[in-house]
């Protein structure tokens, strides 16, 4: 996007109101997807939107588009972050339950994107599959594994 260039909402009426409906759940699933991150959920989701708008001509399913972009642009921060030495202003988020950001941390992107957008936003498989970009067997078996991953790492016995 260029530098200065306002962006008028009026203009693409279908994104602002996306964006309206959409930026809070979006930095919601972002800040568990990535343990707390505060910095890189807010980064992650205003790119991802600043995407949809260069391309908002083409999209077709907007939300599940910035959501997809969203996780790439999440995924290539953490990356990037184990090769750097760790940063000491990071922002974390402390109400969390015991070591659940932590163990989230440690599931593959997959398992953690269909565990958050399950459970935090409280969507059906069919909508995560569709915000993921994949089959809802296959996110089926994400959820499954992550969970129980997740049992593992956290020491419960509970099934649910």
């Amino acid at each position: 996007m260029d530098e200065g260039k306002t962006i008028d909402f009026r203009a693409a009426p279908d994104l602002g109101k996306i964006y309206l409906q959409e930026r809070d759940h979006l930095f919601r699933t972002l800040l568990a997807y990535t343990g707390g991150r505060v910095d890189i959920a807010e980064e992650a989701g205003a790119e991802a939107f600043a995407r949809a708008l260069a391309h908002e001509k083409t999209l077709r399913d907007p939300v599940a588009w910035i959501y997809r972009v969203a996780f790439n642009a999440a995924n290539d921060e953490l990356r990037r972050e184990r090769w750097l030495a760790p940063a000491s202003d990071r922002t974390v988020v402390a109400h969390e339950p015991e070591g659940l950001m932590d163990a989230l941390k440690q599931l593959s992107p997959n398992q953690r994107g269909a565990l958050v957008l399950r459970f935090v936003l409280d969507l059906d498989v069919a909508e995560v599959a569709k915000r993921m970009g994949m089959a809802p067997p296959t996110v089926r078996v994400h959820l499954h594994r992550g969970r129980r991953r997740l049992r593992e790492l956290l020491g419960s016995d509970d099934e649910d």
